[in-house]
């Protein structure tokens, strides 16, 4: 059991003591808990707990919780036990029984008892900018990702209607055979040139991208370090990779630098996995302080840029221009084509010689059909809009530091949100949330609300995308609109 709290823990065995807890002195998180779980009953067969998720489980207590299901090996020669039917769950078989889908029902249910509205899925009639239309109703949005406005820009649109016109609406093949088109190799020469790194390689998907490119790079030789609020993309790379896992706190350079002290020795490659803006809390990373632990010791550095780049830096070209870094002290930088710029997909941008390897070896690219016509001609005119009409940025940071001022002046819980669009309103309680969250969508207003397990259970929040097309007078109405509903709701 020591051996395997100290492999998913990506922890030594002679440091580990009985009084140490798993969650506070070890690090582990929701998912590296059910992981040793698992790990443990293919060991130690029979073993199951609800304590596994205790905040306060320790190693001791582990231990006892374990001894009971530890069976004596068969005596030599003794015939091994045979697996009959019995020997597995009947739910197992069949999804619609997995606990998983009950759990999930249970927290529909919940939602659903709360007498608010259904917050998510509903349909707009539109494009998303400052406003949206649900069922005939004008809102004031503050819940899409079109931080510049240019999804539904004039030149936007046209590129696109040219490009299927041209093209059609798929280039029906995987790019290394017949699905290579102008297009998709301008964006990415474009978007290199954005980022001022030799090459880019651009995806069909966003998430994909992130699953596949740590996937590739790394695998159960290997480590990766990354921050505790890294989205769902790098965890599912790290599980494809095989990949030993350990998270830091959040934005902790010390416990950064920490993991990498304890364990670098001890795997081939680390890689270090961080997000240039971090979309639950609105904060960005500190990346000339991560560039150092990186070369310190010898890891590899992965920056995900889907809510920096286009929203952060003088020109909106991420977090390597907010903090004027050398780009090459980043090995990969990542990003969504789906926020800034209008379109939908992802990129990986860094040395010529590592993205013409991963062009000929990446699964999630080599055996995947290429970006459509529509998708590569929306990204790349909204890189050439970005470069064009720099107010747009300007004005996004201008929205965003007006919202996140007026907020902090309301004496509205913003955490650590700065430098960003994304303005986080923590209220604790995930019941309180989804109630401010349906007054606020009475009043003609949407804002996300996100709740345990996205978020730390006591504190749920709603979350503020601030675009450069919001007006003044509107984010001033919608603070003052949140705060007296914040208010109403009570603590």
């Amino acid at each position: 059991m020591l051996e395997e709290l100290s492999r998913t823990g990506v922890f030594p065995l002679a440091d580990l003591t009985e009084r140490m807890r798993l969650v506070a002195d070890l690090g582990f998180d929701s998912l590296m808990l059910q992981e040793l779980e698992v790990n443990i009953g293919k060991r130690i067969p029979g073993f199951r707990t609800e304590e596994i998720f205790s905040p306060d489980l320790t190693v001791e207590r582990l231990v006892a919780l374990v001894d009971p299901h530890l069976t004596p090996e068969p005596a030599a020669g003794a015939p091994l036990p045979q697996q009959t039917r019995a020997d597995w769950d009947a739910a197992s078989a069949c999804a619609d029984d997995f606990p998983e889908v009950r759990q999930f029902e249970e927290r529909l249910s919940a939602i659903a008892g709360s007498g608010a509205d259904f917050p998510y899925f509903r349909v707009h009639q539109g494009n998303i900018r400052d406003t949206t239309v649900i069922d005939g109703r004008p809102y004031l949005s503050f819940g899409s990702y079109n931080y510049l406005g240019l999804s539904g820009h004039p030149a936007v649109n046209e590129a696109v209607h040219q490009a299927v016109d041209r093209y059609g609406t798929s280039v029906s093949a995987s790019r290394v055979l017949s699905g290579e088109r102008e297009l998709t190799v301008r964006l990415e020469r474009a978007l290199a040139d954005f980022l001022g790194v030799p090459d880019c390689l651009a995806l069909v998907s966003g998430h994909a991208t992130n699953v596949t490119a740590i996937g590739h790079l790394v695998d159960a030789r290997d480590l990766v370090v990354h921050d505790a609020l890294a989205h769902d993309s790098i965890l599912q790379g790290c599980a494809l990779s095989g990949a030993a896992r350990r998270p830091f706190p959040h934005n902790d350079i010390g416990g950064l630098e920490d993991a990498l002290r304890r364990n670098r020795s001890r795997f081939r490659r680390v890689l270090i996995a961080v997000e240039g803006a971090y979309s639950m809390d609105g904060d960005l990373v500190d990346l000339p302080a991560v560039i150092e632990l990186k070369r310190r010791y010898g890891a590899l550095l992965m920056v995900d840029e889907a809510h920096s780049i286009g929203t952060v830096g003088e020109r909106g070209r991420g977090v390597g221009e907010f903090f004027g870094v050398d780009r090459s002290g980043v090995d990969l930088w990542m990003g969504t084509l789906s926020k800034t710029f209008a379109s939908c997909g992802g990129y990986l941008g860094g040395s010529a010689r590592m993205v013409r390897w991963l062009r000929h070896t990446l699964p999630g690219f080599v055996y995947s059909v290429g970006l459509t016509p529509a998708n590569a001609a929306a990204a790349l005119a909204a890189t050439e809009l970005i470069l064009a009409e720099p107010h747009r940025v300007a004005a996004l940071r201008r929205n965003a530091e007006l919202f996140l001022g007026l907020a902090a002046a309301a004496g509205l819980a913003t955490g650590s949100s700065a430098h960003t669009p994304i303005v986080p309103c923590v209220l604790g309680d995930s019941a309180r949330t989804l109630r401010v969250a349906d007054r606020l969508f009475d009043r003609g207003v949407i804002a996300d609300p996100i709740f345990h397990p996205a978020v730390e259970e006591g504190l749920a929040r709603l979350r503020f995308f601030v675009t450069s097309e919001h007006r003044e007078d509107d984010i001033r109405r919608t603070v003052a609109v949140l705060a007296e509903e914040v208010a109403a709701a009570g603590g």
